[in-house]
């Protein structure tokens, strides 16, 4: 826990810089209004991040400061992601990065330097009510990065900043063309930041996956074998792509059991399921909501928001979801995280 917050006692803002256009331009603004920035990246042992985000700091004006991350990056965000695989579900590890990583590993950075403000490029709002800080979806809901952000304590969005969540996309692109940024053509990262070719499946094979991870059964939801799956880790719920199995009709990956090293396959219909359970849950406002509430619920970052009925279990930090119409490949793993309108309640993991 770094030490007590001191709000406005002085401007200085630790800028979380990775070399790419948002962040670039989340320190320019910042230094137009009148804070002093410094720059800070994360060297995780994967990507250039580090160097590009320099250049941007030395076109700024700014000091830039390197913090190694790699051990606990590894521990704490890269194994987990190869774990989940190998036991059959989905993970985001960009809302586990946020969370164990991003975030608190920052904080003592900011106390050497003497900090009181932290920011980053996120497209994402905050407002105040009745002393408790609500996280807010971005004007501009094509950018939006509410849903990674879920897991972030109140002292922690208390202190930081987020300056692009008024803005669009072209119009970051206008602003770091206009202050002659080398960030500013650079292309959007959609990928995960340790596989920047978004080929996970190579990846996981080159991490050595744990023997369990082997050929298997492919099955129909009535048991029927139809062939073999090539190890589990290659496939995720809502997959058409690279099943390689003809049916007579598209087959998709509507389950995957790990029990018994089985790939279930079934129609685009039965992607579709008007309930699921939710577990390890967070909440912005520190409080649980009431035993039963309403909210929109996401179940993947570009998934839109469904409206459903939630409610805890008899099982305590388990909430149930119905959704008013059926919801599309809902993974084991994944995020849920819950709204009010545009307002963040909280989330958790799909179970």
């Amino acid at each position: 826990m770094r030490k007590s917050i001191r709000h406005k006692q002085n401007n200085r803002v630790l800028v979380a810089m990775s070399g790419g256009v948002d962040s670039s331009v989340a320190a320019l603004l910042l230094m137009r209004a009148g804070y002093q920035v410094l720059g800070a990246t994360m060297e995780t042992a994967y990507g250039d991040a580090a160097a590009k985000a320099a250049r941007v700091c030395a076109e700024l004006g700014v000091a830039h400061h390197l913090i190694d991350v790699r051990e606990p990056f590894r521990r704490q965000v890269v194994e987990p992601f190869i774990a989940a695989y190998a036991a059959g579900i989905t993970p985001n590890p960009c809302v586990l990065c946020n969370a164990a990583i991003k975030f608190p590993l920052f904080e003592p950075l900011m106390d050497e330097l003497d900090c009181d403000w932290f920011a980053t490029g996120h497209y994402v709002r905050k407002r105040q009510i009745d002393g408790r800080w609500l996280l807010q979806r971005a004007a501009f809901a094509a950018k939006d990065q509410s849903y990674f952000l879920y897991r972030l304590p109140q002292q922690t969005i208390a202190q930081t900043l987020f300056p692009l969540g008024e803005l669009s996309k072209e119009r970051i692109r206008e602003l770091a063309e206009e202050a002659g940024l080398s960030s500013s053509s650079a292309r959007d990262s959609f990928d995960i930041c340790f596989i920047p070719d978004g080929d996970y499946r190579s990846f996981l094979a080159a991490a050595a996956p744990p023997p369990s991870d082997s050929a298997g059964d492919v099955v129909d939801s009535e048991g029927r074998v139809l062939g073999r799956h090539r190890g589990l880790s290659n496939y995720t719920v809502g997959q058409r792509r690279g099943v390689d199995i003809a049916l007579g009709y598209p087959a998709y990956v509507i389950s995957i059991d790990n029990v018994n090293n089985r790939l279930v396959l079934g129609d685009k219909q039965q992607l579709y399921a008007k309930t699921m359970r939710v577990g390890d849950l967070c909440w912005l406002a520190g409080d649980a909501p009431p035993p039963s509430f309403d909210a929109e619920v996401k179940v993947r970052y570009k998934s839109a928001a469904k409206a459903a009925r939630c409610s805890f279990e008899r099982q305590e930090g388990v909430l149930c979801v119905e959704f008013a119409a059926a919801e599309r490949a809902v993974a084991p793993g994944q995020s849920a995280v819950f709204y009010n309108g545009d307002a963040v309640l909280g989330g958790g993991i799909i179970l």
